[in-house]
């Protein structure tokens, strides 16, 4: 849309969709939060297990690509996951004798080398000219059309991203690629993504605001972190002596709807702020490739070392980099494989933790983790059937 002249419209539809995605995930929030903590009393190691499972089929099955490549993808993420101390012995597993990966591989350094390193690479092995806006730019706010065009990217968006934030292990950032991948799926016109349809923009971003209100849910409620942030913010209540779950809205109220309120806040200076500078940032999206290119790759290595000062840390970033570049070629969808790296751990230790307290069967003789994992098979059996039948439909 930038190249259209059309930065300003994407800029206003971001903004306005970030607020309604996340004013909607707040109301969410006030109304799944209490009836969750009489469910969270019955949650245990198998239903947290069968919680992730559903959570990894849902990536899958939304997925922008084939179900059968996010199901590698997944599984190799799972695999990662194990490297690193054994969470239950402590033993060290793929380490090979590195001091780096003894807590695992880092989800930033992945991440970072996943969507950005990748990106960069991808871009330059393109001959298109160099500049981002060329065109004048035209408009600062979506017109009618745009509502129009956007009002079912909006409804979805919000859907996706408060659906898959309440799940432990996301992050904003998988249900904005999810949400990008469902508007594509469902588009008349597909072949048009990736050249300014406002579609595009308004699904993701109306996610991502979405999904960061929904993760406060299983914080607040069970007093299980949905994503990194989350886990920071856990770590901040129980410095102050509060311990986030089933107990918090009886022991702390003022801090349940002080938190619900301040989000309702928040949401309103996100368009106070935004509304009034689209001017100023669509000026940004001025910047040529032969300067951006660059500014991106330093940020992504200064980010990454920030984190623990460890120089290994970057050659994780460059490796994963080159390995999602191969993955963006060959169309693998790189969603699922992050979302299994950060769930893997915890789906480990509740899987072991289940088959002390039983048997396997354990899984299936509990009501809700039966459930959940029935969900997940019929996800994985209904999706590889309605690709089937899209293709045979699409034969001559």
């Amino acid at each position: 849309m930038a190249r259209k002249g059309r930065a300003g419209p994407a800029l206003g539809i971001a903004a306005f969709g970030s607020f309604i995605g996340g004013t909607l995930s707040v109301i969410g929030l006030m109304f799944l939060a209490p009836p969750l903590v009489e469910v969270a009393l019955k949650f245990g190691p198998p239903e947290i297990f069968a919680l992730m499972i559903f959570g990894l089929t849902m990536i899958v099955y939304l997925g922008s690509g084939s179900i059968l490549k996010s199901l590698l993808m997944g599984t190799a993420g799972l695999f990662l996951s194990t490297v690193g101390m054994d969470p239950v012995t402590g033993i060290t597993r793929f380490t090979g004798g590195n001091n780096t990966l003894l807590d695992g591989v880092g989800l930033i350094p992945v991440a970072m080398g996943m969507f950005g390193v990748a990106e960069v690479l991808e871009n330059l092995e393109q001959t298109v000219p160099r500049l981002v806006v060329s065109s004048k730019i035209r408009g600062l706010l979506p017109n009618a059309k745009d509502w129009y065009d956007s009002r079912w990217a909006i409804v979805r968006g919000t859907l996706v991203g408060f659906g898959l934030g309440i799940l432990p292990g996301g992050s904003t950032a998988l249900p904005t690629f999810i949400s990008y991948g469902l508007e594509k799926r469902c588009s008349k016109h597909p072949e048009k993504f990736g050249t300014g349809v406002i579609e595009g923009v308004a699904g993701p971003e109306t996610a991502n605001n979405a999904a960061t209100g929904a993760a406060m849910i299983p914080l607040l409620s069970m007093g299980i972190p949905a994503n990194v942030a989350m886990a920071v913010l856990l770590g901040a209540f129980i410095l102050h002596g509060i311990q986030p779950g089933p107990l918090l809205m009886g022991k702390h109220p003022e801090l349940f709807w002080g938190t619900v309120a301040s989000m309702y806040i928040g949401n309103i200076f996100l368009l106070i702020l935004n509304l009034p500078l689209i001017g100023l940032w669509v000026q940004i999206l001025r910047i040529p490739y032969l300067l951006l290119f660059p500014l991106i790759l330093v940020f992504t290595f200064i980010g990454t070392y920030s984190l623990n000062s460890n120089s290994t840390e970057i050659l994780i970033m460059v490796l994963f980099g080159v390995i999602g570049y191969v993955m963006r070629k060959l169309r693998y969808d790189g969603a699922p494989f992050l979302l299994a790296l950060i769930l893997g751990p915890l789906l480990e230790t509740a899987f072991r933790q289940s088959l002390i307290i039983g048997s396997p069967a354990i899984f299936f003789q509990r009501p809700i983790s039966a459930g959940l994992l029935g969900l997940a098979f019929l996800l994985l059996v209904v999706g590889p059937l309605l690709q089937w039948r899209k293709k045979s439909l699409a034969l001559p």
